[in-house]
């Protein structure tokens, strides 16, 4: 019986989505597979300031990675939540916070509490309830006490870090000889006669690079998905319409916030990620509503601090392959797709990807049921993440600008003007399967953006007035007590993480 075991795995492309694949794929399989990373120094790539979600945590404890000593290599700090501004109305401000929103009762979500005692005297904001929020707004932070068991008093987070020094970081990290890189530009891809398969690769100079199965990290152009395989291309800007940002560095200043700052412009938003070398800018807009000048002008005059440099340009289409694997190719990062940053998912798509990819992992033959399978589950949680994006342009009040205008009035894909609806009627949110937005997010956004449901859950009126009014009191203590006792974020970053020595942008 002849041996259909992969054993030669080539990725094309470094960058931070090409080193995550490797660290990842060397860590689960290194003893079983001849790992190649082909990468070439002139070819750049478009990593920035980077925020992330709490799943990166799981990565780094995977690949055994100490997390103070990462964040000093990459200057980083800590991350609550989202901070949205001006989305829903001139004025609006919210916070995504990650984490638990209060405490269910039974089988009954916090939120219908909530909701039930909003015409009452005590009645708080939903966010003087979660930890995260209340931490956030008074700039402090700490790793929560994995001994209390409580969930009002376990702080979640993420990280903002410089993702080009964390795509290095991994890269040193791999077990030695796990990894091979070889630099240089990949000039032809050759395919297998009789499956269509790809076969190798030759690099400029002459070098060729076989292989039984390619993961394509090279970014926008999808070199092999794409150029190769000619895969094809799923447009969403019907629904995400912004096609362009500009990213920028400023120079150090004013507080060190554990969150990201995303705020609504006249044609897209804006984010700010405090790094601890300096803040990173940037503004995603759409160019029919905004030219390249006007962006850049917003962008510059809404920074804290002076500019480091001339804002950087960015091109995309938001959307995603119509195959993410495809023959023996599979395609992760911006070879895969592109949703814009507002909610931080692109390192997460990754670590996802091989995660999936772990799970199926194939022979030679890739078999594909498998193949549709792992394209069946990609579409599934691309299209989750894609309408929780939408729902923060679709749910909003502004009629200031054409943009917001046209946001506000375009019709969003049925799942989502399902869950909307669903909402709005009776206040549930359910969540399916494993999308990655889990009820807390969706609520947060909901409410957030003024869609407002007509009731709560009847189980919710089991509690008397007084019984409502104590169970509410007691959650804020908690939450109000635990916040109190945090050290500001940027004394924790100082004493734990402080990257040694300034860096210059």
């Amino acid at each position: 019986m002849s041996d259909t075991r992969i054993r030669r795995l080539v990725i094309v492309g470094g960058g931070t989505a090409g080193w995550l694949t490797a660290a990842l794929l060397a860590r689960a399989l290194g003893s079983q597979l001849e790992i190649r990373l082909v990468e070439s120094a002139e070819i750049g790539t478009v990593g920035v300031g980077e925020a992330t979600i709490p799943q990166i945590l799981h990565v780094n404890r995977f690949l055994g990675l100490d997390e103070d000593d990462m964040l000093r290599a990459v200057h980083g700090t800590f991350k609550l939540g989202v901070q949205l501004n001006d989305f829903g109305r001139l004025g609006d401000s919210y916070l995504h916070a990650f984490g638990d929103l209060g405490l269910p009762l039974g089988l009954t979500p916090f939120h219908h509490y909530w909701l039930r005692s909003r015409g009452r005297p005590a009645a708080q904001s939903l966010w003087a309830y979660s930890i995260n929020a209340a931490a956030a707004a008074a700039n402090r932070f700490a790793r929560p006490d994995s001994a209390s068991g409580n969930p009002l008093t376990s702080i979640r987070y993420a990280y903002h870090f410089d993702a080009s020094l964390y795509g290095q970081y991994l890269r040193e990290h791999i077990k030695p000889g796990a990894v091979q890189r070889i630099e240089g530009k990949v000039v032809d891809v050759r395919l297998h006669a009789e499956d269509g398969h790809i076969e190798s690769l030759l690099l400029e100079g002459g070098t060729t690079v076989e292989g039984d199965f390619f993961i394509d990290c090279s970014g926008f152009r999808g070199l092999l998905i794409e150029g190769t395989l000619k895969t094809g291309y799923e447009n969403w800007q019907h629904w995400l319409p912004c096609d362009r940002a500009l990213a920028v560095g400023s120079a150090p200043g004013g507080p060190m916030r554990p969150y990201t700052q995303a705020s609504a412009r006249t044609a897209g938003w804006q984010w700010r990620i405090p790094l601890q070398h300096r803040t990173g800018n940037g503004h995603v807009y759409c160019s029919r509503f905004v030219s390249d000048d006007e962006a850049a002008a917003q962008l510059l005059a809404n920074l804290e601090t002076e500019p480091l440099g001339d804002p950087r340009p960015l091109r995309f289409v938001t959307g995603m392959r119509r195959l993410a694997w495809n023959r023996n190719c599979l395609a992760l990062g911006l070879a895969a797709g592109f949703m814009e940053p507002l909610e931080s998912t692109s390192i997460h798509l990754v670590q996802s990807g091989v995660n999936r990819l772990l799970a199926m992992f194939p022979d030679r033959h890739c078999d594909t049921k498998l193949a549709d399978e792992y394209n069946r589950q990609t579409r599934f949680e691309y299209e989750r993440v894609r309408d929780f994006l939408i729902l923060h342009y679709k749910a909003t009040e502004r009629t200031d600008t054409p943009f917001w205008r046209q946001c506000g009035a375009m019709e969003v894909p049925p799942e989502l003007a399902r869950r909307i609806e669903l909402f709005r009627r009776t206040s549930m949110i359910f969540r399916e399967a494993d999308e990655l937005f889990a009820e807390t997010g969706w609520l947060q956004v909901l409410l957030g953006q003024h869609i407002e449901p007509a009731r709560h859950h009847p189980l919710a009126d089991e509690l008397d007035e007084r019984q409502l009014d104590q169970f509410l009191a007691d959650i804020r203590t908690v939450v109000g007590r635990t916040a109190d006792r945090l050290p500001p974020h940027h004394e924790f970053v100082a004493r734990h993480c402080s990257t040694p020595t300034p860096v210059e942008a």
